[in-house]
C-alpha cells in the first residue's frame, strides 16, 4: 500500500507521464545548474582536491538545506525511505570524486562527454529494475545523441599522452557507470520523498561518507575556496530538487536523455571559464544531441481502431 507521504508522488506520475512538458522544462534547468556547479567544483576540486570539494560541500549543503528541510516539517523519513538516501548518496559522492577527479585531468566538456554513456545504461537499468517499458522512440534518440557524444569526443579526444590524461579517462569512464545507477536511483528517491527530503539527505549523506575519510584526504579550504563550496551547494541543492521534482512527475526513460543537454552548458562554461575552445565539430555533435533529445522524449501517437473494409 502508497503511504500518504507517496500518494502525492505516485499520483502526479501517472497524470503527467501522460503530459511531461513541464517535468522536462524543470529537468533541463536542473541540468544546466549541474553544469554551471561542475565548473564551480572544478575550480574548488584543482584547489584542494576532488575529495576534499566533495567532503565540504556536503556539509555546507547539509547546513543550507537543514532550514528548509525542518520548515516543511516532514520529519524523520521511514526506514524504507532512509535507506534509498543512504544508497543513492553513498553512490552519488563516489561517483561525483571520480568525475571531479577526472576533469581536473581533463577539459570539462570531455569529461561531460565521456560521462554520456551512463544515460544508455540507466535506460536498461530502470527496465530491470523498475518495471519500466523501453520504447523504441527512447532508444532510437540516444543513440542519436549519443552518435552526437561520439562526434565531439572524436574531435576532442586526441589519444591522452601522459599519465594524469589517462587517469583522468578512467575515473571519469567509472563515474559514468556509476551515474546510471545513480540516475535509476534518483527516479526511486523521488517517488518516496519531496525535493527538499532529496536534497538535505543527499547532502548530509555525502558529509557522513566522505567525513569518514577526511582527516586523511580533506584539508580545510581557504576562505575564496569556501565561497566557491557554498556557491557550489546552492546550484546542487537547487538542481536536486529540480530534478526530484521532475523525476517525481515523468518517466526515467523520458529525461534520462535530456542528460546530454548538460554538455551545451559544459561547453559554454569550459569557455568561459577555463578557456576550452568552442569547435566547429562540438556543433555538430550538439545538433545530434539536441535532435536525439527530441526524438526520445516525442510522445508516440495515439493507437485508434480500424474497421476492416
Amino acid at each position: 500500500m502508497v503511504s500518504s507521504r507517496n500518494q502525492f508522488a505516485y499520483g502526479t506520475v501517472m497524470n503527467d507521464v501522460r503530459f511531461p512538458l513541464f517535468p522536462v522544462l524543470a529537468a533541463l534547468l536542473g541540468l544546466a545548474l549541474f553544469s554551471v556547479m561542475d565548473g564551480v567544483m572544478k575550480a574548488a576540486s584543482i584547489a584542494v582536491g576532488a575529495y576534499a570539494a566533495m567532503c565540504w560541500r556536503g556539509l555546507a549543503g547539509s547546513l543550507l538545506m537543514l532550514p528548509l528541510w525542518l520548515w516543511r516539517g516532514q520529519g524523520w523519513p521511514p526506514a524504507s525511505t532512509l535507506k534509498v538516501h543512504v544508497l543513492r548518496g553513498t553512490v552519488a559522492s563516489t561517483m561525483a570524486v571520480l568525475f571531479f577527479y577526472g576533469i581536473v585531468r581533463l577539459p570539462l566538456a570531455e569529461g561531460i562527454a565521456l560521462s554520456f554513456i551512463a544515460p544508455l545504461i540507466a535506460l536498461y537499468l530502470a527496465a530491470i529494475l523498475l518495471g519500466e517499458k523501453v520504447r523504441p522512440a527512447a532508444i532510437g534518440g540516444s543513440l542519436l545523441a549519443l552518435a552526437g557524444v561520439a562526434v565531439i569526443a572524436g574531435g576532442q579526444l586526441n589519444g591522452p599522452s601522459d599519465a594524469e590524461a589517462v587517469k583522468g579517462l578512467v575515473a571519469t569512464l567509472i563515474s559514468a557507470v556509476l551515474y546510471a545507477w545513480n540516475l535509476v536511483l534518483q527516479r526511486q528517491q523521488a517517488l518516496l520523498a519531496k525535493p527538499e527530503e532529496v536534497a538535505f539527505f543527499q547532502a548530509l549523506v555525502q558529509f557522513g561518507f566522505l567525513g569518514l575519510g577526511a582527516w586523511w584526504f580533506a584539508p580545510l579550504p581557504s576562505a575564496s575556496v569556501w565561497g566557491l563550496l557554498v556557491i557550489s551547494a546552492i546550484l546542487s541543492a537547487a538542481s536536486l530538487m529540480l530534478l526530484s521534482w521532475a523525476y517525481g512527475r515523468a518517466e526515467a526513460q523520458v529525461l534520462v536523455p535530456l542528460e546530454y543537454t548538460a554538455f551545451i552548458w559544459a561547453a559554454i562554461v569550459g569557455w568561459i571559464a577555463f578557456s576550452e575552445p568552442v569547435t566547429p565539430t562540438m556543433l555538430i555533435g550538439v545538433a545530434l544531441i539536441v535532435a536525439g533529445c527530441l526524438q526520445a522524449t516525442r510522445k508516440a501517437p495515439p493507437v485508434t481502431a480500424t474497421t476492416a473494409p
